[in-house]
């Protein structure tokens, strides 16, 4: 087992955490992740009203006994809740843990904190990390450019991001963007993360309510199979490379407007692709590790799996470290 400053926070035993995925995150994948040791999440946006989002967290208590965390986008949106309204809900239902994402959560830290759960927020760069650690955040996930979903405007890798980060800080730190298997793990934790964020790795799981055609997919893809769409509306995301983004990318080059690309970006589209398996009919967050992605293991399988191949990778480093010292001795 791998003990980190983020295991001991969050009470899991495996520095791994299934990030909020739009449409995905449901119950029954983060029951899944939790009870293989990972920390699952269930994404509030996904939900249509207050109602059925406190009833999945009702559903995902009864699937486990584990942490388990609930992402809150604050971004501002035209739907009727706000963030506030999902915070309470959390806050009722016992929540331990909450991820949020999209703008600063100060104004809602006071309220998170006489409640008692834990507060972990993504940023993509490392001045947003040092800003989230000084306004009381417990942990921070930091996701470079090869994220699926939302990787921020700059094109710096997780790889140069996390050393920045994890050198200035003190709270535990996540990486996110291009990591789904031990070697990664291990890669992550000696740059100086505490834990790793997966969604896409997540998303090719056989507890992932996305359909098969989207699993086929992604077992067949390369990591150049994703591509970035909405830079130049000021909210990139990285999605798979099908004929909609390519589309989209195009009319950005031509300088479209946000009302004339809103109606190909519209996450409504979203149903078409994850429930009915038709990959062309919208955008979908994908990030490069789909490259490594050979097989739809369940979440316990998986789990196990990368920190058995952590456990490797540390073994064959060992090992090679040995095999240069005894030759230096000879």
């Amino acid at each position: 087992m791998f003990q980190t400053k983020l295991t001991h926070l969050l009470g899991i035993r495996h520095p791994i955490i299934c990030g909020g995925m739009f449409r995905i995150g449901r119950a029954p994948l983060a029951a899944a992740v939790s009870n293989a040791g990972g920390l699952g999440i269930i994404t509030s946006a996904t939900f249509p009203d207050i109602e059925t989002f406190s009833a999945e967290v009702r559903i995902l208590r009864k699937q486990t006994d584990r942490p388990f965390g609930v992402n809150i986008n604050l971004f501002p949106t035209a739907r009727q809740y706000s963030p506030a309204d999902f915070l309470e809900v959390c806050i009722n239902e016992g929540v331990p843990v909450l991820e949020t994402s999209g703008q600063n959560p100060e104004p809602y830290l006071d309220r998170i904190k006489k409640a008692g759960l834990k507060i972990i927020h993504k940023v993509p760069a490392a001045q947003y990390a040092l800003k989230a650690q000084s306004i009381g955040c417990d942990a921070v996930s930091i996701v470079g450019n090869e994220t699926g979903g939302h990787p921020g405007m700059t094109d710096v890798s997780t790889l140069v991001m996390l050393r920045q980060a994890a050198a200035q800080l003190d709270i535990p730190v996540i990486a996110g963007g291009g990591f789904g298997d031990g070697a990664g793990l291990l890669a992550a934790l000696s740059l100086g993360a505490d834990g790793i964020l997966m969604g896409t790795r997540f998303l090719a799981t056989r507890e992932a309510g996305a359909h098969q055609a989207v699993k086929d997919w992604m077992v067949a893809a390369k990591a150049d199979d994703t591509l970035i769409v909405q830079k130049s509306i000021g909210s990139p995301m990285r999605v798979a490379k099908n004929a909609l983004a390519k589309r989209v990318v195009q009319m950005e080059a031509e300088g479209a407007s946000l009302d004339e690309l809103l109606p190909l970006i519209s996450g409504s589209r979203n149903p078409a692709v994850y429930f009915e398996g038709k990959l062309d009919d919208a955008i979908w967050s994908c990030g490069q590790v789909v490259g490594l992605v050979s097989d739809v293991p369940s979440c316990r399988e998986l789990i196990d799996r990368i920190i058995a191949e952590a456990h490797a990778a540390l073994a064959s480093v060992n090992a090679k470290s040995i095999q240069t010292e005894s030759s230096r001795c000879g």
